[in-house]
């Protein structure tokens, strides 16, 4: 009976290591913090767009005409949110922003040729301020 106790009691510190080893290796193997896996709210979306287009595209003509560059928040679904990104070149970049995983889909879209393609993703929170 003492040995069937002793395995028991066994079994149970290994499945809550074992729990422990396998949440730590999903949370943390990306390297991100835990804090990331909170949903995004809208002005999050809007920052981080905001913050990866002035790395991403030259924002230097529009110092003069601030007008010719701008980034707007477009619709709202229940799952994402569209940022919208209009260059000086006239081409347009839709930013849809996962709200639960930051995921953002970029679609770009040539008014002038009428050609839309899909641009890539990117990690919002690589672009959120902390």
């Amino acid at each position: 009976m003492n040995k069937k106790k002793l395995w028991f009691v066994i079994l149970i510190v290994l499945g809550i290591i074992g729990g422990y080893l396998w949440m730590n290796d999903t949370l943390y193997s990306s390297g991100k913090d835990v804090s990331q896996h909170l949903t995004i709210t809208a002005d999050m979306a809007y920052q981080g767009v905001n913050n990866y287009c002035h790395s991403a595209y030259d924002w230097s003509v529009a110092e003069e005409n601030p007008s010719m560059m701008s980034l707007t928040m477009g619709e709202e679904t229940e799952t994402e949110y569209q940022v919208i990104f209009r260059s000086y070149t006239g081409a347009i970049v839709n930013f849809y922003v996962d709200k639960t995983t930051g995921t953002t889909r970029m679609v770009e879209y040539v008014p002038t040729l009428d050609v839309k393609n899909e641009a890539g993703t990117i990690d919002l929170f690589d672009y959120i301020e902390k």
